[in-house]
């Protein structure tokens, strides 16, 4: 076999075009998701029925259900039941939003109830309603212990987004789909794609670990 990465760097364009599409999805999906995921997770804590039980209902509906059934449900059959267009780009959004957001729900669930009993206590002595404590107490407090699994979460989202050139948004596996295509060298496309999404991530994971460990001394 002769590797052939001429028509990849000839390409260039295609490859920059399908990662401006992976990172403008990537950072639209991890904003809702941790947004959902807090006020889903919030409510998964709660003591009324009325919040829990919908919370509960959502988590294990979206986190048990394959990531791109979702994406292809949203895009094929919202459109029928609602009468609304949706885009690639909006279905892959809502697919992999709502996946991360129940993952991500179930992380501030226990980053909250990570924190000691005795401070709901000491709040509810001081007047605090529930709004209160979590904003000025818990929160601020759980935050610091959900950072590193909140950003592996935000990786595996990044990645996550491939799912969506199933229903042809052009991100980089479907631009490495389409130079493939038209120079037949699927292994040159799909490796020189592999590469591009080592270079963005491998920053990410290695803050992950630095804030692991800066997390750990400080604690």
């Amino acid at each position: 076999m002769i590797w052939d990465y001429q028509s990849i760097l000839a390409n260039w364009p295609v490859i920059w075009r399908g990662l401006v599409g992976t990172m403008h999805m990537g950072f639209v999906c991890i904003a809702m998701s941790m947004s959902i995921g807090l006020v889903v997770g919030s409510a998964r804590y709660s003591r009324s029925l009325v919040f829990r039980i919908p919370a509960t209902a959502f988590v294990e509906f979206f986190r048990n259900t394959p990531v791109l059934v979702q994406i292809i449900w949203f895009f094929f059959a919202f459109p029928v039941f609602t009468g609304i267009k949706i885009t690639p780009f909006w279905a892959g959004v809502l697919g992999v939003s709502l996946n991360g957001a129940a993952y991500c729900a179930e992380i501030f669930r226990g980053g909250i109830q990570n924190i000691a009993r005795g401070q709901w206590e000491a709040c509810r002595a001081l007047g605090m309603n529930y709004r209160q404590t979590m904003g000025r107490v818990i929160l601020p407090q759980a935050i610091k212990r959900m950072l590193p699994p909140l950003t592996n979460r935000a990786v595996e989202m990044i990645k996550a987004t491939a799912i969506a050139s199933i229903i042809a948004y052009y991100e980089l596996l479907h631009s490495a789909r389409i130079i493939s295509s038209n120079f037949f060298n699927p292994i040159e496309s799909y490796t020189a794609v592999a590469i591009v999404f080592i270079v963005v991530i491998w920053p990410l994971t290695y803050t992950t670990r630095l804030m692991e460990k800066r997390l750990s001394v400080s604690d």
